[in-house]
C-alpha cells in the first residue's frame, strides 16, 4: 500500500517553501508519495520554477482518510492551521520549526533530511495533546461551539476602555474585575499567549485547565490551575457597555456583547504530535527560551558511595540554674509599678 505524506507550507515565506521541496524530493525518493494543497503547490511553482517532483493533490487525487502523516513546515501558527485541518481524522502532526519559537514543532530546520527520514523508516511514535472544547452562549441562546489546541482567550473589544468580567469554576462565581481579558488555556497552551500573560508554564503531561487574567484591575486576579475535570466560564458584565472578542488559538473569533458567557471543558478529542525524539520538557524549555543553566552539576550519579553522617538534633537550650522565685524586693517594686 502506497504511503502517503501532506506537505502543509507557510507559502509565504521563501524558506518554508524550499524546505517544502526539499521534503517531496526526499519523499519521493523514498518511495513515499507527497502530497500538497493544489494552492500551496502553486504558490512554490510561481516562487520557485517548475517543481519537477511527482505528487498528489489534496481534494483532487487523495484525500485526508488516505494520509499517514502531516509534515508541517513553518511555526506554530502554521502547526495550529494543520491541527484544524485535521481534526476530524486523528492524523499525526509532525512539525518542522522555521519560526521563532515553535514549541510545538518537533525539530528545527537543519533537521530537516534526518526528520524525513525519521519518517521514512516509521520512527516516531505519537502523542496525545489535551483541547479545549468551547461554548458561547448570549442571551440565553448557544450562540458557537468550537475548539482550541492552545486556548481560548476573552479579549476587549474597544481599546479604549477595558472589559469587566466575572471568572466562575464549577458553576460558582470567583471575582469580578475589571481587565484587557482572560486566557482559558491547556498544558500545551501554557507556553503560549498564558505564559505571556503571566501563567505558569505546566508540563504536556500533566493534566489541568489554566485560567490567567490579563492585567486585570483587582486584588485577587492570580493565575489559577484546575482539575481537567472542571468547568471554567467567563461572563462579560454589562458594568460599562463594554464589548469583548473571543480567540480561539487565533484563528476562529466571535464577537461577545455584554451578557455573553464562555464556557471551556476538555474536549474528548485530543490531537495527535508525532515525536521523532523523546527529548525532556525541561530540555526544551532550555533550548527554546536559550535559559542559563551554568553551574549545573546534576545528580549524584554513584550514591552507595557516598558516605552520609547522621543529621544532628538541635534541642531546646535549657536555663543554665533555675529562675529565683520572686523576693520581696521584687514584689515590693511590682507593686509601685501598679499603684496610682
Amino acid at each position: 500500500m502506497s504511503r502517503r505524506v501532506l506537505i502543509l507550507a507557510h507559502t509565504g515565506r521563501e524558506e518554508s517553501m524550499v524546505a517544502a521541496l526539499e521534503a517531496c524530493v526526499q519523499l519521493h525518493a523514498s518511495a513515499l508519495i507527497p502530497v500538497m494543497f493544489q494552492d500551496e503547490l502553486a504558490d512554490m511553482t510561481a516562487y520557485l520554477g517548475m517543481v519537477d517532483v511527482p505528487m498528489q493533490i489534496l481534494g483532487l487525487d487523495v484525500g485526508l482518510e488516505d494520509i499517514e502523516l502531516v509534515m508541517v513546515l513553518g511555526g506554530d501558527g502554521t502547526i495550529l492551521r494543520g491541527a484544524e485541518l485535521v481534526r476530524e481524522y486523528d492524523l499525526p502532526l509532525l512539525g518542522v520549526n522555521l519560526g521563532h519559537v515553535g514549541f510545538l514543532a518537533e525539530s528545527e530546520r537543519a533537521d530537516l533530511a534526518q526528520t524525513v527520514d525519521w519518517v521514512v523508516r516509521r520512527a516516531y511514535s505519537v502523542e496525545e495533546r489535551m483541547t479545549l472544547d468551547v461554548t458561547v452562549w448570549a442571551q440565553g441562546a448557544k450562540v458557537a461551539h468550537t475548539w482550541a489546541l492552545n486556548e481560548v482567550a476573552l479579549e476587549k473589544g474597544n481599546r479604549e476602555r477595558m472589559i469587566e468580567v466575572v471568572t466562575e469554576v464549577d458553576g460558582r462565581p470567583l471575582s469580578s474585575f475589571g481587565c484587557d481579558g482572560v486566557v482559558m488555556a491547556t498544558p500545551t497552551g501554557s507556553t503560549a499567549y498564558a505564559f505571556s500573560a503571566g501563567g505558569p508554564v505546566v508540563w504536556p503531561e500533566v493534566e489541568a485547565l489554566l485560567m490567567v487574567p490579563i492585567s486585570a484591575h483587582a486584588l485577587f486576579a492570580k493565575p489559577l490551575v484546575v482539575a481537567p475535570t472542571s468547568t471554567l466560564a467567563v461572563e462579560v458584565l454589562n458594568r460599562n457597555g463594554a464589548q469583548g472578542v473571543m480567540w480561539c488559538d487565533g484563528r476562529r473569533t466571535v464577537d461577545l456583547p455584554p451578557g455573553s458567557r464562555i464556557e471551556v471543558t476538555r474536549s474528548n478529542r485530543p490531537v495527535r504530535l508525532a515525536r521523532t525524539h523523546q527529548t525532556p520538557f525541561s530540555a526544551r524549555l532550555v533550548n527554546k527560551f536559550e535559559l542559563p543553566i551554568q553551574g549545573w552539576r546534576g545528580p549524584a550519579t554513584d550514591v552507595a558511595s557516598m558516605a552520609t553522617a547522621p543529621i544532628p538534633v538541635v534541642l531546646n537550650p535549657k536555663p543554665k540554674s533555675p529562675v529565683p522565685e520572686p523576693g520581696p524586693d521584687t514584689q515590693s517594686f511590682r507593686r509601685a509599678k501598679t499603684t496610682p
